[in-house]
């Protein structure tokens, strides 16, 4: 966990990122908690469109009601984040390789925060295709 406990500790920068890492998921969320960040969980293995993958994370990050499913709407609400958090994606690749370009778009989005927004931090974990996104070690 090396590589997410300097994140949680402010000695790399957040992000999106593959993770290797056989910790259950109970285990990351206390990890990440007791650190003070919030955590959100995808199970990603049944997602391979662009709605699925807006809605699930909408579900993973308690966004509201209004949450409009879309890429700007996922913008703003990671904005309104109540503070730092992680969020863990496993079995992402199905939607990377069924839309490639959308789901560059989606990281990028999910990767591109301003100086006054919630750091968030994405764990890409599982098998998928390695020159997407950097490893975090």
């Amino acid at each position: 966990m090396s590589g997410l406990a300097a994140v949680l500790a402010g000695r790399h920068a957040p992000g999106v990122h593959r993770w290797s890492s056989g910790l259950e998921v109970a285990e990351v969320r206390h990890a990440v908690e007791h650190a003070g960040w919030a955590f959100g969980y995808v199970d990603g293995a049944s997602l391979d469109t662009t709605p699925a993958v807006l809605r699930a994370i909408g579900e993973a990050l308690a966004f509201p009601a209004h949450y409009g499913v879309n890429l700007d709407a996922l913008n703003d609400c990671l904005r309104d984040l109540p503070g730092p958090t992680v969020l863990l994606w496993d079995a992402w690749s199905g939607f990377a390789r069924a839309e490639p370009r959308r789901f560059g778009v989606v990281t990028g989005v999910l990767a591109r925060r301003g100086d006054t927004d919630p750091a968030i931090e994405v764990l890409l974990r599982g098998p998928g295709p390695e020159d997407v996104v950097p490893l975090l070690a």
